[in-house]
């Protein structure tokens, strides 16, 4: 599956939420919370989902996962393109969670409906689904992969 996550990175085009939705089903989930732990960058697979569009206009580039309680959700670059936290958005916690059907470690946002499900990759790759019908609509869900900053563990 490395090489299906590869490629969605590669492409840069868009593919269709189906197809997206089948390779995340396939993964494995992610068991541990600790795998995360470190900084991670971030982007958005090209499925035409309006959360994609959204992030890149707030300049995501990630996420920082200190602790089980303790994570930055959105990562930005700030005015002189260094990473920064995006207050906005708050802080967040990782928890184990069902999403469709399966139980895995999910990011739930303090203060906005959010709830990230992850899947596993590999050690420094994994998936995301982003679940926020409040916040970004019931007509599709925001897929995303985050790959580990190297020299953070």
């Amino acid at each position: 599956m490395r090489r299906a996550g590869v490629t969605l990175e590669r492409q840069g085009e868009s593919v269709t939420e189906a197809e997206v939705e089948k390779i995340f089903g396939s993964l494995k989930p992610l068991a541990s919370a600790d795998l995360l732990i470190g900084s991670w960058n971030g982007a958005g697979v090209q499925t035409g989902n309006k959360g994609n569009e959204s992030l890149m206009q707030i300049r995501w580039v990630g996420k920082d996962f200190r602790g089980v309680d303790d994570v930055d959700p959105i990562m930005v670059l700030g005015d002189k393109d260094q990473r920064v936290w995006s207050e906005e958005w708050g802080h967040a916690s990782l928890r184990k969670m069902v999403f469709r059907g399966v139980t895995s470690i999910a990011m739930i946002y303090d203060t906005k409906p959010i709830f990230d499900h992850f899947r596993y990759v590999n050690d420094d790759l994994v998936m995301g689904a982003m679940d926020s019908p409040k916040v970004m609509g019931t007509e599709s869900t925001f897929y995303f992969y985050l790959s580990r900053r190297k020299g953070d563990d």
